[in-house]
């Protein structure tokens, strides 16, 4: 019984099976006589559905801060309708959902007839009735789906508008004043309440939030969906609303709605409220948890705040500019590059305009592992900031260390070195001793002697950077996390674990809170942490890292991107020294495959993977396969690297050694 949600019994003669709607059988939702009942039955379990997984963000999460700046990216565009319209509709009926449902399906069609934008409460109307605007919305909103959240924007925008065109409208309605208090009824696990509703703690709603202004609808709610989640727990939250706070606009909209009679009061996206009260209480035949809220504004958590603030001040530009700037810190790479193509066809004569979108186009292949076809956008927009700005303007500097880090990609550190000094030039002229540009700059220099195997130049440069970012930036920035797997590789390759895995975890610890759960920076310090385990023994733990940054990196990454090379081969290192060598070459194989694709042929990164196979052999037993793999490794390093860099040292150790067991 447990796979089965809800059971209807449909019949003639009522009275004969109403004894089935019992406490013994709370899976049975009702016994029916007319279809138009059972239907409008199973509808309204559909809506209680989707309703109940709108997810809570407990201690205002990064998806708050994203869902926010989309919201008020998406409030300064102006949209197509005649191109955006059809495109919502084009994609509802590609939904798997949907695309059997002819009910559905003929909705979708008069949505594209007669949505017109907010007009006459058309916006509250669609969202209210039973069909794809509701449940793709909310779902988008609670899973940072970006694919959809692009499609329903414009309706996003507009249902923002209506309701706070009908909160301006009610609130000035003395006849019928706002309730002080509403409801909502809700179910959750164990866990999720335990980790999300705590005392004196903000919590809050990224989707569009649905509360009654009668509590037995919010009790009614919890009982229906205990009938048929017996492993949840109930929730009753009471909602203190103050219309002096304007964080979220809310209106009702039972006039609009098919149940008039729950009087439903609607929230906008990004609420945030205050758990002021939580106790268990007993609610008729129920035992459910009862928690006070109230609305506050949305800069009561001051970390998040000031995370907030600086990264809005980080994405430039106006609407359409901006919407791909957070779509590229969100590590939605493909669908940036898409905003800022269709940016650079709309305006190709605009100079200015040409140089923001290719070097943008650059950072995005940059992301990719295109690092040739990046630094071809790159030195187009180099090339018109030249030739319309000063010498020593920060925005040179800027493209200078966009082509270094494509160079650094590559493996040619001498000619990253060339173009970071470039760019710290211009920007130790041009810019405060504390701005976060000059702390990017000693970063990257910073890496590059890390690369090169001078680990006390390169965590010199690491500490510069980090003292600015300490000073400039919130506690939680995902660029601090950046410095602290930085210098937690330094220590790592110096052999001090222990302070590796110190610095490591603290990266973690901003990146989990600071980014979506997809994000490329997040599975670089899973991987990092994995590196760590495994040089310290702990092999299990090791690869329970590395397959948390491989998840993400096969979700996230091209098929052909390094950083997914770089996991199999990390994978294939644990493996071998389990001693599963099959399985290790195996993982070896998927990274050569990709390095070959994707690296130019002499990059240290082919290097490692080489002599991580001639290790292999090795250990196999098969000492001249051994043999051949450790010669690649060394003739790679002698092109690639320094003559005194450790790695190439010790490629030519391997070899030696392996040639004495021949």
């Amino acid at each position: 019984m447990s796979q089965i949600y809800a059971i209807y019994i449909f019949c003639r003669k009522k009275s004969k099976y109403e004894q089935w709607e019992t406490k013994e059988w709370p899976k049975v939702r009702g016994v029916f006589t007319e279809i138009h009942s059972i239907c409008a039955s199973v509808q309204q379990l559909a809506r209680e559905c989707d309703d109940d997984t709108v997810g809570i963000t407990g201690e205002l999460e990064s998806s708050f801060m994203y869902t926010t700046f989309f919201k008020e990216i998406v409030l300064e565009i102006d949209f197509d309708e005649k191109k955006t319209i059809p495109e919502l509709a084009d994609y509802a009926r590609q939904q798997k959902v949907y695309a059997d449902k002819n009910k559905q399906l003929e909705l979708i069609d008069e949505f594209t007839q007669e949505y017109h934008g907010n007009i006459n409460n058309k916006p509250v109307e669609w969202y209210t009735a039973e069909c794809f605007t509701y449940k793709m919305l909310n779902k988008a909103l609670g899973n940072l789906d970006v694919n959809t959240l692009l499609k329903t924007d414009f309706f996003m925008r507009d249902l923002h508008q209506n309701i706070q065109q009908l909160h301006d409208e009610q609130l000035n309605d003395k006849d019928k004043p706002f309730p002080s208090i509403v409801y909502r009824g809700q179910t959750m696990t164990q866990q999720d309440f335990e980790i999300k509703i705590q005392p004196d703690k903000l919590m809050s709603y990224n989707n569009f939030l649905s509360t009654s202004e009668e509590r037995y609808v919010a009790a009614d709610f919890i009982r229906r969906k205990l009938r048929s989640e017996n492993t949840k727990i109930g929730v009753l939250f009471i909602i203190t609303i103050d219309p002096s706070i304007k964080s979220a606009p809310y209106a009702r909209i039972a006039e609009f709605s098919n149940t008039p009679s729950e009087k439903e009061i609607l929230f906008s996206m990004n609420t945030v409220f205050r758990i002021r009260q939580i106790k268990e209480i007993q609610e008729e035949e129920m035992k459910i948890w009862q928690v006070k809220l109230t609305l506050t504004s949305d800069g009561a958590d001051e970390q998040l705040s000031n995370l907030t603030e600086q990264i809005r001040m980080e994405i430039t530009g106006t609407g359409w500019e901006r919407m791909g700037v957070l779509l590229w810190k969100m590590g939605e790479n493909d669908k940036a590059e898409q905003v800022f193509t269709m940016l650079l066809d709309q305006e190709p004569d605009d100079e200015n305009n040409q140089a923001y979108c290719y070097h943008h186009l650059g950072l995005m292949k940059d992301d990719q592992g295109q690092y040739d076809v990046a630094i071809d956008f790159y030195e187009k927009s180099l090339a018109i900031c030249e030739k319309i700005l000063p010498p020593n303007h920060p925005s040179l500097a800027t493209s200078y260390n966009s082509i270094g880090l494509a160079y650094d990609n590559m493996g040619d550190y001498s000619k990253a070195l060339e173009f970071y000094e470039k760019a710290l030039k211009i920007r130790e002229e041009a810019l405060s001793s504390n701005h976060p540009d000059l702390a990017i700059s000693y970063g990257n220099i910073g890496g590059v002697h890390n690369n090169m195997g001078d680990y006390s130049k390169a965590l010199e440069f690491y500490e510069k950077s980090y003292k600015i970012k300490e000073k400039t930036l919130s506690p939680n920035h995902p660029d601090l996390a950046t410095s602290y797997n930085n210098i937690g590789g330094v220590y790592y390759h110096m052999g001090d674990y222990s302070k590796s895995l110190e610095f490591y975890e603290k990266a973690l610890k901003i990146d989990e809170r600071a980014l979506p759960s997809n994000h490329p920076d997040l599975a670089t310090s899973y991987n990092n942490i994995g590196l760590v385990y495994k040089n310290m023994g702990d092999y299990s733990k090791a690869l329970e890292f590395y397959e948390k940054a491989l998840k993400i990196r096969e979700k996230a990454l091209p098929p052909n991107h390094p950083d997914l090379a770089i996991s199999y081969n990390n994978i294939g290192q644990v493996y071998r020294n389990m001693g599963d060598y099959s399985k290790a070459l195996e993982f070896y194989e998927k990274s050569h495959k990709i390095y070959e694709k994707a690296l130019p042929p002499n990059h240290p990164s082919l290097a490692i993977l080489k002599h991580d196979i001639g290790l292999t052999y090795e250990d196999m037993g098969e000492y001249s396969k051994a043999s051949q793999f450790y010669q690649r490794a060394v003739d790679i390093a002698q092109i690639s690297l320094p003559s005194d860099h450790p790695h190439l040292q010790l490629y030519r150790e391997r070899l030696q050694d392996v040639k004495k067991k021949m």
